[in-house]
């Protein structure tokens, strides 16, 4: 880490090759992960990994050198992915109707083996907002109060959400368990 602390100190003093030293030593990893948490909408990629990088470059004076200076900014950008999820979720609006019944059991699916490819891939297919806010409850393990408080809606539409994205990958994964057994 002393290299990162050379790194982050010529960066504090305004030298434009350790900028330029900085984007491009950690430009893939950044991109990586952004891109991960996106999938399959990439579009936003872009934006948020530039904006990753100048609140970085911003506040390279925060920097204490205690972790990676890698481990540093992917925590910026794991920020900047919560405020973009924030953001599309506060746009969501619900139909009025009663809730799902029953469990569909999730947690469970997700256990099964190969289960990982095969969740990515109904994930990428379902709606958008289902796909947030599955995310947000079992990646990032955020329940379904926090969500509320982070997007400004209210818990019971929040619930409500969850239980519509759970019943929909269920759905799509009770289709593939037909696709594969035929």
């Amino acid at each position: 880490m002393p290299d990162d602390r050379a790194l982050a100190a010529a960066m504090l003093a305004r030298d434009r090759k350790a900028a330029a030293e900085f984007v491009q030593r950690f430009s893939g990893p950044l991109v990586a992960y952004v891109r991960s948490r996106l999938q399959p909408r990439w579009e936003d990629v872009d934006d948020i990994v530039q904006d990753s990088f100048l609140t970085a470059l911003r506040s390279i004076a925060n920097y204490r050198g205690d972790s990676p200076l890698r481990a540093w900014l992917l925590g910026i950008a794991r920020h900047k992915v919560e405020d973009h999820y924030r953001a599309r979720l506060r746009l969501v609006e619900l139909p009025e109707e009663g809730e799902l019944a029953g469990d569909p059991g999730l947690d469970s699916l997700i256990d099964r083996a190969n289960a990982g490819a095969r969740a990515s891939a109904i994930l990428c297919s379902l709606p958008e907002h289902y796909r947030l806010v599955l995310l947000w409850r079992y990646w990032d393990q955020r329940s379904a109060s926090e969500m509320a408080a982070l997007t400004g809606k209210t818990v019971k539409s929040m619930e409500r959400l969850l239980a519509r994205a759970r019943a929909e990958f269920r759905t799509q994964w009770l289709e593939k368990d037909k696709e594969v057994a035929a």
